[in-house]
């Protein structure tokens, strides 16, 4: 079963992708993103996989036959790709050199231009899972990428916000959001000419830093050269901090915001950033989202933004001195 439902208390569709429970439990000493395994090339930097199971397909089955007048279905298309970061085993991001992060960015641009030229594609969400504590169970570094057909409810509900804070201001709501936090500037972490690193005022996660593009672009794919090195510098910064906060690999959820694809031109309202959703709230403690976060969406970060801003500061002041 593979296809998707509309849930009509919230407006949303749901992926029903039964198929994936059959995905296999991998031997320990195989692993279909290393060279030798017969799944990738015996050479390569990064690599584009096209995901064994995936939720969404440009080539969809027909819904099962569910449907009513009252419940709708639709074909589950879309795209699901798997990224490898390298070919190591148990190499991550924060030990990749700046200069081979410059080619995963690259290619996340140029699959961000592939599927974007599918009219069929509304939204693309490029990802990552870190860490057995947010359900990973295959260690080789990657990431993914989603191609929806539909606007997810998070992303409409902050397009709507963002549309209305430009008809209201003339101002990008983003940009609005990084100047209100650099000139208060007790939540900054660091900075250089192209993003902005920063733990924000609203912050759910004790640790949920967001990477923001100081200029105004609405997409990955405006980055020029200069721009995409300082991408892959931040972003190995971001991870080497967030491992230097307590001496582990930190468990985290990355995700890439991009303008939606094939639709409204929303370039003015929509702000290229990426957010950090890590699941710790100290060393040994898992801050899970129970009823309140789950049943009400009605967050509550149990730790103190400001006091933990200054942990990540510190935590980058260590991982920065490792490379002096």
């Amino acid at each position: 079963m593979a296809e998707l439902r509309r849930n009509p208390l919230l407006g949303d569709w749901i992926m029903i992708a039964s198929h994936r429970q059959g995905r296999p439990q991998m031997p320990k000493d195989y692993c279909p993103f290393c060279p030798g395994s017969g799944k990738v090339p015996d050479h390569y930097d990064v690599y584009k996989y096209d995901n064994d199971f995936p939720a969404l397909s440009q080539d969809p089955p027909t819904p099962d036959p569910v449907a009513t007048d009252f419940f709708e279905t639709a074909p589950c298309y879309g795209k699901c790709e798997v990224i490898l970061y390298s070919p190591e085993h148990t190499v991550t991001l924060p030990e990749l050199p700046t200069s081979h992060i410059a080619k995963l960015v690259d290619l996340w641009v140029e699959r961000y231009e592939a599927l974007r030229a599918d009219e069929g594609i509304r939204y693309i969400m490029i990802f990552e899972n870190r860490g057995e504590a947010v359900g990973v169970t295959m260690p080789h570094p990657h990431g993914q990428i989603y191609g929806y057909s539909f606007l997810p409810k998070r992303l409409e509900v902050t397009l709507d916000n963002a549309r209305r804070h430009l008809d209201e201001t003339g101002n990008c709501l983003f940009c609005d959001l990084l100047d209100a936090e650099i000139e208060q500037d007790k939540r900054i972490i660091f900075k250089n000419d192209y993003f902005t690193v920063f733990l924000p005022f609203f912050s759910d996660y004790p640790y949920g830093v967001y990477i923001m593009a100081n200029e105004h672009i609405s997409n990955i794919t405006q980055l020029d050269a200069a721009g995409r090195e300082a991408l892959a510098e931040t972003l190995r910064c971001t991870t080497g901090m967030l491992d230097s906060l307590f001496g582990f690999k930190f468990p985290y959820m990355m995700c890439m915001y991009n303008e939606p694809v094939n639709g409204e031109d929303d370039s003015d309202a929509f702000h290229f950033h990426i957010v950090f959703y890590p699941p710790m709230r100290s060393a040994d403690k898992i801050k899970f989202n129970a009823s309140s976060e789950t049943g009400a969406w009605a967050c509550c970060n149990p730790t103190c933004p400001e006091e933990k801003a200054e942990e990540l500061r510190e935590a980058y002041a260590r991982f920065i001195g490792k490379d002096e």
